[in-house]
């Protein structure tokens, strides 16, 4: 019989944060994307814990988590997180990040590199938001407070599959809908602004001497394969994996090839 993963939650400066531990071994954590929390991994995490200790995060202003203020930032964020996996007894860990989690994982390895064994971007990017994209947030930051969330999440969702999958994956596009109706307003809005006002990371990423594991959807509509993936420096430690067949969820739409890239690297790659 499958394990029940029973959420649990821990108070960081009077914040809830909440989160999910189950498995053994390495320490694998798993930060979801925007609009996401930490539901979006079940199905990958299930089978992940088969071989590692994996910790999943509601990031806060997202799943039940608290948010940390009106006007959090991703530098705010990361440390909130290593506060976690402290009180954890977790000493280092192979970061993965989704998308936004991907934004979060880069500014953790740019603080906190000795928590981490590795890291793993996936479908995400280094680079801070151009003024288009900033005006884009703040176009959904409008969105958000004039009630139309699930007008963002009824057409923001499917996006994130490759055109081909979106019906293959309608149940996981219905519960990634169901997500967004249960996250806060406030919270959207302040990740928004986390994610809009992040730094330039991709000089911190290019010279890492960590385990550095990139993993692309070549089908991504969010991240343009051609134009972004060519212009970022990886580290001489890293792999590149590009899902042939995926959008910006390769975690669900090539699921056993992610897990198996995923195994593959740590067990050659980390300690």
């Amino acid at each position: 019989m499958d394990e029940i993963v029973i959420k649990k939650s821990l108070s960081i400066n009077k914040k809830t944060l909440t989160y999910t531990d189950s498995g053994k071994g390495k320490a694998v954590v798993l930060l979801h994307g925007y609009l996401e929390s930490l539901d979006i991994w079940d199905a990958f995490s299930a089978e992940l814990c088969e071989d590692y200790r994996v910790i999943c995060f509601d990031i806060p202003g997202h799943g039940k988590s608290d948010m940390l203020d009106e006007s959090q930032t991703m530098e705010q964020i990361a440390y909130h997180i290593k506060k976690a996996l402290e009180s954890l007894g977790i000493e280092k860990c192979f970061l993965v990040g989704h998308s936004m989690g991907g934004y979060l994982t880069l500014m953790f390895h740019h603080l906190f590199p000795e928590m981490l064994s590795g890291f793993c971007l996936f479908h995400s990017h280094p680079f801070a938001d151009s003024e288009e994209k900033r005006n884009n947030r703040l176009r959904e930051m409008e969105l958000i407070k004039d009630g139309k969330k699930n007008l963002i999440a009824s057409v923001n969702i499917p996006n994130t599959y490759a055109k081909e999958n979106v019906s293959t994956f309608y149940l996981e596009i219905e519960k990634a809908k169901n997500i967004v109706t249960q996250t806060s307003d406030d919270g959207i809005v302040t990740n928004l602004h986390a994610m809009m006002t992040r730094p330039d990371l991709a000089e911190s990423l290019a010279s890492s001497k960590l385990p550095f594991l990139y993993i692309v959807g070549k089908k991504d509509n969010l991240i343009d394969f051609e134009n972004i993936v060519p212009k970022i420096k990886l580290p001489e430690t890293s792999g590149l994996i590009v899902l042939e067949n995926s959008g910006h969820m390769g975690f669900i739409e090539e699921k056993q090839l992610a897990l198996e890239t995923i195994r593959n690297f740590i067990e050659l790659k980390i300690n």
